[in-house]
């Protein structure tokens, strides 16, 4: 059971969404920074074999919201739909991707199919965050086909800055934060629900031959 209230969660996500604004505004999104714990892990899957972690506040700010979001001026990451289970002390937001980029009939870029950030906040008991909501840990998922498709349409368009050039070019392992599934440093699943903390249903039977 958590030891956060409804209302402190609720609290904490309209500042949430109150510093994504600001990201998107300046266009720097590390300002967002401060909202993780020290420890805490952010993660999501390009494909099976490729996987974006960053491990602690510092790899958060440089690598997930500094590298990988480097050259995404404009572009607006809107929640359309919030879910919050204050017994488990967990949040899911629902967000369209949308480019802040126009086609030649006045419409907006914007990637297709769900995307979404699962988030698990804790408040921090030790060091200089102690006693503050903080985010123990992120994990995103989105639609990969449709982002490729959406980027492919903005080139084809003539209408990607060069930021968004180069944004595309990250990409590979070679990328700070990206790893091979046998390589990651924390777990694709959330590590309290890795390890079977929150389990609804029991595995079904193995299959037998």
């Amino acid at each position: 059971m958590s030891d956060l209230t409804r209302a402190e969660i609720e609290e904490f996500w309209q500042s949430w969404l109150d510093i994504n604004r600001e990201a998107e505004r300046t266009g720097d999104w590390r300002v967002m920074a401060e909202h993780y714990a020290v420890d805490a892990t952010y993660g999501w899957m390009y494909h099976p074999d490729e996987h974006f972690m960053a491990v602690g506040r510092d790899q958060i700010r440089d690598w997930a919201i500094g590298i990988e979001m480097d050259g995404l001026d404009g572009w607006h990451y809107d929640y359309v739909c919030t879910m919050i289970d204050e017994q488990k002390s967990m949040v899911l937001g629902f967000w369209k991707q949308r480019s802040g980029i126009l086609d030649d009939s006045g419409e907006e870029f914007e990637i297709l199919g769900i995307g979404g950030s699962w988030f698990g906040v804790e408040r921090q008991t030790e060091g200089e965050d102690a006693g503050q909501v903080k985010i123990a840990w992120q994990r995103d998922w989105f639609d990969m086909p449709s982002t490729a498709h959406t980027f492919m349409e903005i080139i084809k368009a003539d209408k990607a800055p060069d930021t968004l050039l180069k944004r595309m070019n990250v990409y590979g392992h070679e990328v700070p934060g990206h790893y091979h599934h046998k390589d990651l440093p924390s777990t694709v699943w959330p590590p309290p629900v890795e390890a079977g903390q929150y389990v609804t249903q029991a595995p079904a039977p193995e299959a037998t031959a």
